[in-house]
């Protein structure tokens, strides 16, 4: 039986999946032009298994010998050419050996100067095959420096020979365009510039899964099971993924092994919104490489004003394209840049709140009553005393500064939702906030978080205006908004926390929290 993959490449029989043509429209005009190309995306967004499809397709096609080559190999020897390319045509001997009929398999690999060595090792198969040579060239941003430039530069040397005497069409696949490959030279990390592969006609991205996509994928389980997705089901699916090929495969994962292991209990919104919390709280490798993405500098610039509702302010265009390219952000509809897709905007704070988290001091919940219901009045009472005497050496342990006590509070909170509740957040680009959702049994906490910097006034009144709209889609009569007063000069936190009553500007009942 198939199952939802979400470990490497998807493979027909084993997996559900999608035709590989359909996410790639211009790909096929591209190899009958003879056109060199890049095909960059995010990782695990299906481009191995699209590409690794495809090749298939060409070669069953009878009219391209076509494949799907890694170079990763070549990754450990960034300083060793020879080595580095001999381990690159080692992978390639094995992956022809498993792909392509035997009178389409390159022949021994001839000699060559290291260096040159992968230029002459495809320029002999291309002329020992009865077919074109269409090459997919996966991984190609794991090389670097010189050995990265090595490669294009072969490439590039071997085109005009095209397509008798090298491969008439070659794809670069990885996570970024030609322009951001890492390279030390000049003083910068990257090329910015194609130079070294100017023969490239072309760069195409690997879009996501389309809502009806989705409602295909997931079709297929119910063939094959019975169980069934409800049209309410698929929605929130498309809406909370935005369409991630792993996400999307990932949800549907959850939902019917773990959740819904039944076959005969149909799939709802229920139990897609669960399985989106067990998603978040298992932190497979896909989310949980997000942690490494968020500490790279370009990524933070980005990212770090937009968690605190500010402005990007005077960010290269180079770098908004980056966070583009790995899927992290998306342009919305009215020209904005945002998170990507719901899920990806609750576990970022998550993952950055982390190292605070683990800087905790043992809690005793004393926010339970004795039945082990949460008290509101009693988890105030717990946080204003927490903040009070942990708030200052914590902040240290957050990752972004410009949100260290919205991160520091929401690793207080998780203390609180991991004994059997929900925490959830919004935030965007200018908003000048962000509001966090603590749910926990019939107790809802909302919140909404101001920073007081210096050069700007009290916002508290701007604040009570935003929380009242907040409480108000909530359907809450009240809240906290928390101000963390991050001017220069101030007493200790200690000294300086207080709570107030206050009421905002629809009457409703809100805890001002000045910290």
């Amino acid at each position: 039986m198939r199952f939802f993959n979400t470990a490497g490449p998807c493979a027909p029989g084993r997996h559900y999946m999608l035709p590989a043509a359909a996410r790639l429209a211009d790909v096929l005009r591209l190899i009958d032009q003879e056109a060199y190309f890049v095909l960059h995306g995010p990782r695990q967004c299906g481009k191995t298994t699209t590409m690794l499809d495809l090749a298939r397709q060409l070669t069953a096609g009878g009219r391209y010998a076509a494949v799907m080559l890694s170079v990763e190999t070549g990754a450990a020897f960034p300083a060793d050419a020879a080595r580095s390319e001999g381990a690159i045509l080692g992978s390639w001997r094995m992956a022809c050996e498993h792909w392509l009929p035997s009178e389409l398999q390159p022949p021994p690999w001839p000699q060559a100067e290291p260096g040159a060595r992968l230029g002459a090792a495809i320029s002999a198969w291309a002329r020992a095959i009865p077919r074109p040579l269409v090459l997919f060239l996966d991984e190609i941003d794991a090389l670097q420096d010189d050995g990265l430039v090595s490669v294009l530069r072969q490439l590039r040397g071997g085109y005009p020979q095209r397509p008798g005497g090298f491969p008439s069409s070659v794809a670069l696949v990885g996570m970024r365009d030609v322009r951001d490959y890492k390279v030390a030279a000049g003083g910068s990390e990257r090329l910015h510039s194609s130079s070294p592969f100017n023969i490239k006609l072309e760069s195409l991205t690997l879009r996501h899964f389309t809502a009806e996509e989705v409602a295909t994928l997931y079709s297929q389980h119910t063939r094959e099971t019975g169980q069934v997705f409800t049209p309410e089901a698929v929605r929130c699916a498309f809406d909370l993924t935005g369409g991630q090929p792993w996400l999307v495969n990932a949800l549907a994962r959850q939902a019917v092994e773990v959740v819904a292991p039944d076959p005969a209990r149909a799939i709802g919104r229920a139990e897609l919104d669960r399985a989106k919390q067990l998603l978040i709280e298992r932190q497979d490798t896909h989310l949980d490489s997000l942690a490494e993405r968020l500490r790279e500098p370009r990524v933070r610039r980005i990212i770090e004003p937009m968690l605190a509702g500010r402005t990007l302010g005077d960010v290269p265009r180079d770098d908004v394209q980056f966070v583009l390219d790995l899927g992290l952000c998306r342009m919305s509809p009215t020209g904005g840049l945002v998170i990507a897709n719901p899920i990806y905007r609750e576990v970022m704070p998550e993952v950055l709140a982390g190292t605070p988290m683990a800087s905790l001091p043992v809690l005793t919940p004393n926010w339970l009553r004795p039945d082990g219901t949460l008290d509101p009045e009693r988890l105030l009472a717990a946080f204003l005393a927490f903040w009070r005497q942990h708030g200052q050496p914590l902040l240290a342990s957050a990752p972004y500064h410009e949100i260290a006590p919205h991160l520091v509070l929401m690793a207080f909170l998780h203390r609180v939702a991991n004994a059997g509740g929900t925490l959830e957040r919004e935030y965007a680009i200018g908003s000048g906030r962000m509001d966090l959702c603590l749910r926990h049994g019939e107790a809802t906490v909302a919140l909404e978080l101001k920073v007081w910097r210096d050069g700007e006034g009290d916002p508290l009144e701007e604040g009570l205006e935003q929380l009242d709209a907040y409480l108000g889609g909530l359907g809450l009569p009240s809240g906290w908004l928390v101000i963390f007063d991050r001017r220069g000069g101030r007493p200790p936190i200690r000294e300086r926390t207080t709570s107030a009553p206050a009421a905002t500007p629809g009457g409703r009942s809100v805890t001002v929290i000045r910290a």
